[in-house]
């Protein structure tokens, strides 16, 4: 089943901002030819969006009480179908991803 990580826009980022961004490790120092190694400006928008996915809770805490409260109370309603249709798709992911290798 794939699971939909719906996480929209990062700190307001889009692909067409750039920024400078100061470096703060040897990716901007010189090296011992005299030699000096910039980031891109894609390289620093996808240090912030690491930086920022890095502080998204990978599981909705919330919504996992609000599934164990209604288990409990026997009112947790399970959709074959949709559950069915979930692992059909994800076999179809799984063998367009393995035609993709070959």
């Amino acid at each position: 089943m794939k699971i939909d990580n719906s996480v929209g826009s990062v700190g307001g980022l889009t692909s067409s901002e750039s920024k400078p961004r100061q470096s703060k490790g040897p990716a901007s120092a010189p090296a011992a030819s005299g030699e000096k190694v910039e980031l891109s400006s894609l390289a620093s928008q996808m240090q912030e969006v690491e930086a920022a996915l890095a502080n998204v809770p990978v599981v909705d805490s919330g919504r996992v009480a609000e599934i164990k409260q209604a288990i409990a109370e026997g009112r947790f309603q399970v959709d074959a179908s949709k559950v069915a249709d979930g692992l059909i798709e994800s076999v179809r992911q799984m063998i367009a991803s393995q035609a993709r290798r070959a």
